[in-house]
């Protein structure tokens, strides 16, 4: 018989019942490769409608493993290389269990969690060669992190910014083209606009120093104020990363912010080379935006923002109604508060995924890892080469492979092809490719970001593409 409210638990069946779901979430992740992505029934709607029924965990974890493990996006398959998204590590499973059992508010007070948090944002800092004093907090992704970091960047120019608004001030933004859409949405978002946010031209992939100071010079004469420019650390499309150094440089001669989107592309701090060095000058940056839940594989959500001054950070976002007041001691204390640093006073237990992980595994079996991701990348450039009728769309640079399965067609006819492949292949669940625009045609991609994946895994994919073309 199904249990009644929440006050009372039969607490035998009910760990049972999690250890039954336990197992199958192990399951799952043990047999990964089994389990590619589906497409979702008819009356999947019917089935997750919320009946809002006293059922008891015994039904509840029955329909979990019979409508929800097999409707998943895709992203634990080792043949998923679609869009970024990373795979998901067994060390979440140890985690979420912690988690849930804490139910900690990373908001602030005095409690382990947020000295792990600061723990975990030390790592990264100096992984990514920020100076010991930067600032940093977890949020759920670069998205969020990207907000973060514009408006700290803006109370740099404006500094009555959060009393008085922006008001007729116009302030410009540059980046070069095929920045990530997250830093679109940051301008809309804050205000700016999108009209705002100038598109640098590339020179051999990297954004043009030259053609950005002529454009601030540009912009300064027609009376905006200047304020930030957009270094890429891995581009969506093609994963091209900008000379950092020389960006850096022009920052801080323009007198504009810098800020690096390194959402995947950050975490070649911890590769070998020839990867490594395509993040040079990363730690010199005003403010980084990056992620954990793709080149580090931890489960959604978990990003980070990186802000060189705490200063200029928590002027942001600092403010502390009577009821948050901190205290000497007790739970009230604990200062900093994280809090004061985002957007969440309600936040989640983001820290303990990354440090299980690293933890568990340790850095050097990620560093094999994103190393490993890179040399698949290049291996996949090299099983298209081989194939007479594909070619590549650009070379490979890090992780990213794009690439068109019928060059002998016309532009129109290669987009409709390698569109029709990549839904073909996602549908069979041979392999998830995502598709952009390279050369004026679609092209399917690859961004491997993917711990489970093999050069097996890459061969068989790359087949399939063949044989779907030569229909």
């Amino acid at each position: 018989m199904a249990e009644k409210g929440i006050k009372t638990q039969d607490w035998a069946a009910f760990r049972a019942e999690a250890q039954r779901m336990l197992d199958a979430a192990l399951d799952q992740m043990q047999q990964a490769a089994e389990r590619p992505w589906q497409p979702v029934p008819e009356d999947i709607e019917a089935r997750y409608a919320v009946t809002a029924e006293a059922r008891g965990p015994q039904e509840t974890v029955d329909r979990i493993i019979e409508d929800v493990l097999p409707y998943h996006g895709g992203n634990i398959h080792p043949r998923f290389w679609g869009w970024v998204q990373g795979s998901g590590l067994a060390s979440d499973l140890i985690s979420s269990l912690a988690a849930a059992a804490v139910n900690a508010n990373m908001g602030g007070r005095d409690h382990g969690a947020n000295y792990m948090e600061r723990a975990v944002v030390d790592w990264t800092r100096a992984r990514m060669g920020m100076p010991e004093s930067a600032s940093g907090i977890l949020v759920t992704g670069t998205s969020q992190a990207t907000v973060i970091a514009f408006q700290a960047a803006r109370l740099r120019v404006m500094k009555d910014l959060r009393r008085t608004g922006q008001g007729a001030v116009r302030l410009t933004a540059y980046a070069g083209e095929g920045v990530h859409n997250a830093t679109l949405k940051a301008v809309e978002l804050l205000g700016i606009g999108s009209d705002n946010l100038r598109k640098v031209p590339l020179t051999d992939g990297k954004l043009d120093c030259g053609a950005l100071a002529a454009m601030v010079a540009e912009d300064k004469a027609a009376g905006t104020v200047p304020f930030l420019v957009v270094g890429n650390a891995g581009t969506v499309d093609l994963g091209l990363f900008d000379d950092l150094n020389a960006l850096a440089d022009a920052a801080a001669a323009l007198g504009l912010w810098l800020h690096v989107d390194g959402a995947f592309g950050a975490w070649t701090r911890i590769a070998d080379e020839p990867y490594r060095s395509l993040s040079d000058g990363i730690g010199r940056a005003d403010s980084i935006a990056l992620d954990f839940h793709k080149w580090m594989y931890v489960g959604y959500d978990c990003g980070m923002a990186l802000l060189r001054n705490e200063d200029e950070h928590r002027a942001a976002f600092a403010a502390r109604p009577a009821y948050l007041e901190g205290a000497e001691r007790g739970l009230a204390g604990g200062e900093p508060w994280f809090c004061d640093y985002g957007i969440d006073l309600s936040r989640g237990n983001r820290a303990l995924k990354v440090w299980t992980a690293l933890e568990t595994y340790g850095e050097a079996a990620f560093s094999e890892a994103i190393n490993g991701n890179c040399e698949l990348a290049g291996f996949m450039a090299a099983e298209v080469e081989a194939q007479p009728l594909m070619a590549l769309g650009a070379p490979v640079v890090s992780n990213v492979c794009v690439f068109t399965a019928r060059s002998d067609l016309a532009p129109e006819a290669q987009s409709a092809l390698n569109a029709d492949i990549a839904q073909t292949l996602q549908e069979s669940g041979e392999a998830v490719f995502s598709t952009t625009r390279a050369g004026g045609r679609v092209m399917l991609r690859a961004a491997i970001t993917n711990h489970r994946s093999r050069e097996a895994d890459v061969r068989a994919a790359i087949a399939a593409v063949a044989r779907e073309a030569a229909k």
